[in-house]
């Protein structure tokens, strides 16, 4: 394993400095056929890790039939057959053939395949200019060109100046396209350029109408060339890009997609496909989109530092972690010591700090499997349930909107807290939360229900928090992102159209299947549309069936693309500070995920454990990945997404809330529960509302499905918060507070209490620079009882203002 490690950071290394045995190679292989007169082939040639289409010298024998410019694009000049071949640094490609025919005749413009897509790529067509709703400057289209009969219908709407057919260069929509009048969008087209080329040609061919609606071939997949590249910081990539359409055929499309970067601190990329990388190592990603398709180009740029020290991999997560790693030449952290991951796995899973016993007692543990008996011991306590109930009622959005609904919200918080209680497989839980009928009282998760009104906001939500898929948008129009269209959209909340509330007092309110024809109508096309799986098309259901029950069948079958990876995703997220995919519900072709096989991997161990969330748990929090340092190394400070080390995070508003009470023996009242209640156990969003620290401090609204809706920045409002705390004050001042304890043990000495304090805030010994500090402001009272108490107070301020106590590292 270390050997083949070590020869993968001398490739790394050497790759950057020699080429001697790199030749010229096409992106791909075979002749090349242009028919008709404005068709075009974007040339793409690389060696190993270089990109030479720009700077190449291009050959073609016989000379007169093709021409290729200095970005390497190809066009044909007359009919007939020759024979290109590329020279960079003295070194001569392979030969390609190429087969040129149809100049002679009239290549008709395609208003779906070649006009939509020149408006969505140049953004005529976006939502801060003409596709908006109601259009710019009287000017319509719809947004990225999704519905093209309607374009075709509001171009009509232009006839005259807007689209002048008698003299197509004096079109508006040419004049101010190209900048030669005034347009608040700015100059799109370059005159006499191959797009505004097409435009004049397009007008040109309408005759003495409108171009009638001619049958063109749909776009079955895009493909990108290449797809992945290891390269160089500050390296360029041209890209090539082809249309495989429903007829069989296939088209480049390079000059024709439109491409967005993930990250334009890391790529930008223009109007032909040429990626430029910034000076920073990583992964970048390059969308790809035509019509409805998208597809995704990523680089990875390499520190190129030798990786010398790695830890073995303890599992799956860390063979694809620090294989990547490796990749880079990005140098991993050492691993944390056993007070840090003692803190960090014990507030990840349990939501607390340990108490003085347990970090006492781990650190004297010499065990080799203490760690993983701990993650055990942590999974199968309450504090686990507690605090994952609390994550999954926000979710779920257990809003109380008022008193009187006190009962349901109790009830569905004690349901979701008694199932991970009892590790319930996932898809049982989501299952018996989407097809939950009756009352609250008798069945608490019908509280979903409730709490998420709407046929429509129900599927959105099941989309999102189950399935990571962001449909809101198509509800109006074919999803920009996704390939979700507005008959997906209203197929999918066909499904909760016959569900029935019939009200009652609180926990007894109903939600039943009535009896009645499923079905959504689309208000775009006015058709009534049936429930509808993707990719599987409409179900035929019977009046007497209650159609959820298809739809959870169909959500968490193990087969289904979506929802074990998203599951997998989001707990990736928990206790990394950042998903795989990121946001964690938002898991489109066009945000990819950084460690693809990784996702996948565990994606697989989901359905494998058959859902088991502990599992899952286990599997991260075993893994060194997880247990690396937070503290950087010279090369990894500025990882954000390749988890070269641990990502501190600012405790949750309820773990730093219970964390305060911990260090200071003191406690909270929250109105409706029970002495001695903990922040993690509140069961809905009342308690935000009420205890102004859960409010500063991010606890959700549970107004979303989206866990964004929790904050985790640090805001001058919570430093000022933690500094200046009536709370925290009187707290501390408390008989029974945590330095009234201390003092009252005389057996104590101020050495000891020193650790002690240090052992409960950091769950780890107190260094010899604390103690010297602590020591000497404790000692500068004397034998001044109150000033002593004062001292002590303030090392206590001190601990729970510090970054270290407010972060999990």
């Amino acid at each position: 394993m270390f050997s083949s490690i070590r020869l993968l950071s001398c490739l790394i290394l050497t790759f950057s400095v020699s080429y001697a045995d790199d030749l010229p190679q096409w992106s791909e292989d075979g002749p090349i056929t242009l028919v008709g007169p404005h068709v075009g082939h974007q040339l793409v040639l690389t060696d190993t890790h270089r990109d030479l289409t720009r700077t190449a010298t291009y050959q073609s024998i016989p000379e007169g039939i093709v021409e290729i410019d200095s970005t390497g694009y190809l066009r044909p000049l007359k009919n007939g057959t020759t024979t290109i071949s590329a020279i960079v640094e003295g070194k001569r490609s392979l030969e390609r053939e190429v087969s040129v025919t149809g100049q002679d005749s009239v290549a008709p413009v395609g208003f779906v395949n070649e006009i939509v897509p020149l408006f969505t790529r140049h953004g005529c067509n976006g939502g801060s200019c003409h596709g908006k709703v109601g259009g710019q400057n009287s000017f319509r289209l719809s947004l990225m060109g999704f519905e093209p009969e309607k374009d075709r219908d509001y171009l009509r709407e232009g006839l005259g100046r807007r689209i002048f057919r008698a003299a197509p260069s004096h079109s508006l929509l040419v004049l101010k396209g190209s900048g030669q009048l005034p347009h608040e969008g700015g100059s799109r087209l370059t005159p006499n350029g191959d797009d505004y080329q097409t435009l004049i040609r397009w007008i040109g061919q309408l005759g003495s109408r409108v171009e009638p609606a001619r049958e063109e071939p749909g776009v079955e997949r895009i493909v990108v060339m290449p797809s992945e590249r290891i390269t160089l910081a500050e390296a360029s990539q041209q890209l090539r890009v082809t249309a495989h359409m429903t007829d069989g055929s296939s088209r480049d499309i390079t000059r024709a997609a439109l491409y967005e970067s993930n990250d334009e601190s890391m790529a930008e990329v223009d109007l032909l496909g040429l990626v430029t990388l910034k000076n920073k190592s990583g992964t970048a990603s390059v969308m790809v989109r035509f019509r409805e398709e998208m597809t995704v180009f990523r680089a990875t740029v390499p520190l190129g530092v030798p990786v010398d020290k790695i830890p073995a991999p303890g599992n799956l997560i860390d063979t694809h972690i620090f294989a990547k790693l490796q990749t880079l030449g990005l140098p991993p952290s050492e691993p944390c010591d056993d007070g840090t991951f003692l803190r960090r796995v014990t507030v990840d899973i349990a939501g607390r700090l340990p108490s003085l016993e347990e970090t006492r007692d781990f650190l004297a543990n010499d065990s080799p499997a203490k760690r993983s008996q701990l993650i055990d011991k942590l999974l199968e306590g309450s504090s686990h349930a507690d605090f994952f109930a609390g994550k999954w009622a926000s979710i779920l959005r257990n809003q109380r909107r008022n008193d009187r609904h006190r009962p349901d919200t109790y009830a569905f918080h004690e349901w979701i807290r008694q199932s991970i209680q009892a590790n319930k497989p996932y898809d049982q839980f989501v299952s018996e939360i989407l097809t939950a009928t009756g009352t609250i009282r008798d069945n608490p998760p019908v509280a979903w229900y409730r709490n998420v009104g709407g046929d429509k906001e129900r599927m959105q939500d099941m989309g999102q928090v189950f399935l990571g898929i962001r449909l809101q948008c198509a509800q109006c129009h074919h999803h920009p992102y996704e390939t979700w269209s507005q008959d997906d959209y209203y197929g999918l909340a066909a499904f909760f159209t016959t569900l029935e509330n019939k009200p009652g007092r609180p926990g007894e309110g109903a939600f039943l299947h009535r009896s009645k024809t499923a079905q959504a109508k689309n208000p775009s096309s006015e058709k009534n549309i049936v429930p509808a799986l993707p990719g599987r098309g409409p179900l035929e259901l019977s009046p007497e069936e209650d159609p959820r029950q298809a739809l959870a069948e169909w959500v968490v079958d193990p087969e289904n693309p979506y929802f074990a990876r998203m599951i997998a995703n989001r707990y990736w997220k928990h206790f990394f500070g950042r998903g795989l995919v990121d946001p964690e519900d938002d898991m489109r072709i066009t945000n990819p995920p950084t460690h693809p096989a990784l996702l996948s991997a565990l994606e697989q161990h989901v359905v494998q454990s058959k859902f088991d969330l502990k599992s899952l748990i286990r599997l991260i929090c075993n893994s060194e990945t997880y247990q690396l340092s937070s503290t950087p190394n010279e090369h990894n400070q500025d990882d954000q997404q390749n988890y070269a080390r641990f990502y501190p995070r600012r405790l949750q508003a309820e773990v730093l809330a219970d964390a305060i009470n911990q260090l200071t023996n003191g406690s909270d009242s929250f109105r409706g529960q029970p002495a001695g209640a903990r922040a993690i156990q509140l069961p809905d969003d009342q308690f935000a509302r009420e205890f102004h620290f859960l409010a500063i401090f991010g606890r959700p609204n549970m107004a979303s499905a989206c866990e964004c809706e929790r904050t985790s920045t640090f805001s001058l409002a919570q430093a000022v918060q933690l500094v200046n705390s009536k709370e925290t004050s009187t707290k501390l001042a408390s008989p029974l507070s945590r330095v009234s304890l201390l003092l009252r043990n005389s057996s104590l000495t101020d050495e000891e209490r020193i650790k002690e304090l240090y052992l409960r805030a950091y769950s780890r010994p107190a260094g010899a620079s604390d103690l010297k500090l602590a020591a000497e402001h404790i000692a500068a009272a004397d034998s001044n009882p109150k000033a002593l108490r004062d001292s002590y107070e303030d090392l206590v301020w001190v601990l729970l203002n510090s970054r270290e106590f407010i972060y999990n590292h």
